[in-house]
C-alpha cells in the first residue's frame, strides 16, 4: 500500500476513534442522568452536551452526589477527546496532510483512467531513462517505486507513480495492468524482476513484458518466467563500446536514426491496419518515398519473417510492420495514412 493510502487509513481511523469515543461519552452521560437523576431523555442529552462543551450553563435540576460524579467524568473525558480530535485536525492542516492526500487521490484517479499505457517498475538509472523517452513522446505511463529517494525525483518530474512494492499483485492491478499496453521491469534485483514478471503474467498472460537482466546468466530465467524480451544493459553497453572502436561511422548513423539529431531524422515503425489503402500495393507503388520522403528499411510480416531492404516489388499486407527512416513530421503524416 502506498504512503498516501496509509496516511488516509491512519487519519481516518483516528477520527473514527475520536467520534466513537465522543458518542460513547454522550451515551454515558445521557443514560447516567436518565437513570440516576431521573431526567427526561432529552434533558439528560441536553445536560450531557452542555457539560461536554463546558459552556458554563447552570444545572437543569439540582444534582445528587452521583450526578455530580457523572458530570465530572463527562467533563474530563470530553476535554480529553476534544483535545485529541482538534490535535488530529490541526496536524492535517499544519503538516499539509490534507493537501498531500487530495493530491494523491487525484493522481490515483488519473492512473485509474489510463488505457493502453506502459507500467514501469523501478526508477533507477534504466527506469529513469525509459520514462524520459516516453515522456518526450507524450506517451502515457505509470511508475511503481517504493524507494524514498527515487520517489522524490519522480515527484520533481511530475510523473504518475504508485509508492508500492512492484512484486505485489495489488500494485500491478492499481497500475492498471489489465488495460496496459506493456510492462517494463527494471528494478536492480534480477530475482525481483523474475518475480514481477511471474506476477504480471499470472494476472495477464498476454501482456508484453520487457525485463532488465543485470547478469547475462539470468536472461534465460527471465524468459522462462514469461518475459517477452530481455535486455542486459551492461552487455549492450559493452557491445556498443566495441562498435564505436571498430565502426564509429555506423554507430553515428544509428544514433542519428534512433535518437534523433540536428538533421531531424528518426527511425520509426508502423503497422498497416486493415483499413490502410496501401494493402495489396508494392513498395514502389505505395509512393511512401515520393509523398512522405521516408525510406523503408525493413518489413516484418505477421508470420515473424523480417525482410531487410525490401525489393520495390515486395507487396504490403495487412498487419505488416514497416520500419522506415525519415523526418519526424513526415513520419507523423505517414502514420495517419497507415
Amino acid at each position: 500500500m502506498d504512503s498516501a493510502a496509509v496516511v488516509i487509513d491512519m487519519e481516518s481511523k483516528n477520527l473514527r476513534n475520536a467520534f466513537s469515543m465522543l458518542i460513547g461519552i454522550i451515551a454515558f452521560g445521557t443514560f447516567g442522568y436518565y437513570f440516576f437523576e431521573h431526567m427526561p431523555v432529552f434533558e439528560a442529552f441536553y445536560m450531557t452536551i452542555i457539560t461536554i462543551s463546558t459552556v458554563g450553563f447552570s444545572e437543569i435540576v439540582p444534582l445528587t452526589q452521583v450526578g455530580r460524579v457523572i458530570t465530572v467524568i463527562i467533563i474530563v473525558l470530553g476535554i480529553s477527546v476534544g483535545t485529541y480530535t482538534i490535535g488530529i485536525i490541526v496536524k492535517w492542516f499544519v503538516e499539509g496532510e490534507l493537501h498531500k492526500i487530495f493530491w494523491r487521490l487525484r493522481v490515483q484517479k488519473q492512473i485509474a483512467e489510463l488505457n493502453n499505457h506502459y507500467i514501469i517498475c523501478g526508477f533507477g538509472r534504466i527506469g529513469r531513462t525509459i520514462c524520459g523517452e516516453l515522456y518526450a513522446d507524450n506517451t502515457e505511463f505509470v511508475i511503481i517505486e517504493q524507494d524514498v529517494s527515487a520517489i522524490e525525483d519522480i515527484d520533481k518530474e511530475k510523473y504518475l507513480f504508485l509508492e508500492m512494492d512492484a512484486t505485489s499483485e495489488e500494485a500491478l492491478l492499481k497500475a492498471g495492468i489489465m488495460k496496459a499496453r506493456a510492462l517494463v521491469t527494471a528494478v536492480n534485483s534480477d530475482a525481483n524482476n523474475v518475480f514481477i514478471t511471474l506476477t504480471a503474467k499470472g494476472l495477464r498472460p498476454d501482456i508484453f513484458v520487457l525485463a532488465r537482466a543485470s547478469e547475462e546468466k539470468n536472461e534465460e530465467k527471465l524468459k522462462k518466467a514469461g518475459a517477452t524480451r530481455v535486455v542486459s544493459p551492461y552487455m549492450i553497453g559493452a557491445k556498443r563500446m566495441a562498435q564505436v572502436l571498430k565502426r564509429p561511422t555506423v554507430v553515428d548513423f544509428i544514433d542519428i536514426a534512433m535518437m534523433g539529431s540536428h538533421l531531424g531524422l528518426i527511425m520509426e515503425e508502423a503497422r498497416l491496419s486493415t483499413k490502410s489503402n496501401l494493402i495489396g500495393k508494392s513498395v514502389i507503388d505505395s509512393y511512401l518515398r515520393r509523398d512522405y520522403g521516408v525510406i523503408i528499411v525493413a518489413i516484418k510480416k505477421m508470420s515473424g519473417e523480417m525482410i531487410f531492404n525490401p525489393m520495390p516489388s515486395e507487396t504490403l499486407e495487412a498487419g505488416d510492420v514497416i520500419v522506415v527512416i525519415g523526418k519526424k513530421e513526415d513520419l507523423k503524416r505517414m502514420s495517419e495514412v497507415l
